[in-house]
């Protein structure tokens, strides 16, 4: 493989991770949403900046509404996707409400946004230290 095929092969692999702890109150999915809005500017992945942003305050309000205690915010940015997790302290899993659509809700259809607007979605065990599971959705990248 010449050289320039090489160096373009190993940036694709290349993998950015950043972490963030959030606070347990009523900024925390503002804050969450900008840093993720942050990370993707910097890595010129403009279009996934409003997907990403909606499902990051989705996962973030549901542990600020659900649950007394800190999140830890995780994003993972590749070539091929963006994957963040949103841990906290509740070991209880998340619901996805499907209110009927003659239903009108002010709240409880925040899962079901992710579901659709993200290509992936799911729960993972966190049960290391006092976080005890991660909510997580996955955006493919263009870039």
């Amino acid at each position: 493989m010449d050289p320039a095929r090489r160096a373009a092969h190993r940036l694709d692999q290349l993998v950015h991770e950043y972490s963030l702890f959030a606070s347990a109150d009523a900024t925390s999915p503002r804050v969450c949403r900008d840093f993720v809005r942050a990370v993707l500017f910097t890595h010129g992945r403009e279009p996934l900046v409003m997907p990403a942003a909606l499902c990051t305050s989705e996962l973030v309000t549901n542990v600020h509404l659900h649950t007394k205690g800190t999140a830890i915010l995780r994003v993972r940015l590749n070539s091929a996707r963006l994957h963040v997790s949103v841990f906290d302290e509740s070991p209880d899993p998340p619901v996805v409400a499907r209110p009927a659509a003659e239903a009108v809700a002010c709240w409880g259809r925040g899962l079901a946004l992710v579901e659709e607007v993200a290509d992936a979605w799911g729960v993972a065990d966190g049960s290391s230290g006092r976080y005890a599971k991660g909510v997580w959705f996955e955006l493919r990248s263009g870039g």
